[in-house]
């Protein structure tokens, strides 16, 4: 069996809609004082991943900022006008697993009331900034579930320096009572979970590294995959930050020229739809 040959299989395309400055590593180095006053990209960024996804005839899932839903509410309206799900990213980027109880439920109850109220349309999905869920803050669960959210994909079952749950199951699974975790895609290969989701990952390695991890999923495991990328890895115009270091600065500036192509390929390569009807967690 070749893995290297994608099969008819509809996977789950997820963006999460924030500005180059709002990245978690860039905490410390960009206020949030200053957020205001940063020239912005993010509704070009987007704009441009509409346009794509409509040539290829691909909807997907919008993790939004409520702080960027209401600085550009006409953005928020053409997402859904055009068929793509809206989804919630929390409202001001904070990991939860740096809030207590009820400074993260402020957080997700805020975002899911502006996006809803911004388009008329019910948001049922949550994703935790920097996928920020993990064994210490599994408590986040209850809130996101009391929050009237159906479905969360907040969970990387990875290892990495600033996220992951490497012992988490890799496919969806019930965590709270109407409430389903739905993590990024992984390929198993040598015992370890091996990321296939997007990401930084997609940008670091060669497209077809990626192209084969989601092919492998798709065809040895029959599960659709999760991919997830932001609005400014398409942008390699955006404005440097400075005082980062190295590893930051190479982790978010490397192959930003080249995203946008190896996304057109990946379109190409597989199908796409929405978070919600993929895994069909519509509303009730």
């Amino acid at each position: 069996m070749n893995a290297s040959v994608p099969i008819a299989l509809v996977n789950a395309l997820t963006i999460d809609v924030e500005d180059y400055f709002q990245v978690s590593a860039f905490d410390g180095h960009v206020h949030r004082d200053a957020w205001e006053r940063m020239p912005s990209r993010v509704e070009h960024n987007v704009e441009q991943l509409l346009q794509l996804l409509d040539d290829h005839r691909a909807r997907a899932t919008f993790f939004t900022l409520g702080w960027v839903a209401q600085r550009h509410p006409s953005l928020v309206r053409r997402i859904v006008g055009q068929g793509h799900e809206l989804a919630s990213h929390g409202f001001g980027h904070r990991r939860a697993s740096e809030l207590d109880h009820a400074a993260f439920s402020d957080d997700i109850r805020r975002a899911k009331a502006v996006l809803e109220d911004i388009s008329g349309t019910p948001v049922i999905g949550y994703r935790a900034p920097s996928f920020s869920i993990g064994k210490r803050n599994l408590w986040a669960f209850d809130c996101i579930a009391a929050a009237g959210y159906r479905y969360s994909s907040s969970v990387y079952p990875v290892r990495h320096d600033h996220y992951g749950m490497p012992d988490a199951p890799r496919f969806p699974y019930r965590v709270r009572d109407g409430l389903m975790e739905l993590p990024v895609t992984t390929t198993r290969l040598f015992g370890r979970n091996l990321p296939a989701g997007g990401g930084g990952y997609f940008r670091l390695a060669p497209y077809h590294v990626s192209r084969w991890a989601i092919a492998r999923v798709n065809r040895l495991e029959q599960r659709p995959a999760i991919f997830y990328f932001h609005p400014w890895e398409i942008d390699p115009e955006q404005p440097r930050v400075e005082g980062i270091g190295l590893k930051t600065r190479f982790r978010h500036y490397l192959n930003l020229h080249r995203t946008k192509a190896r996304l057109k390929r990946l379109l190409s390569d597989f199908e796409w739809d929405r978070v919600d009807r993929v895994f069909d967690v519509g509303p009730a």
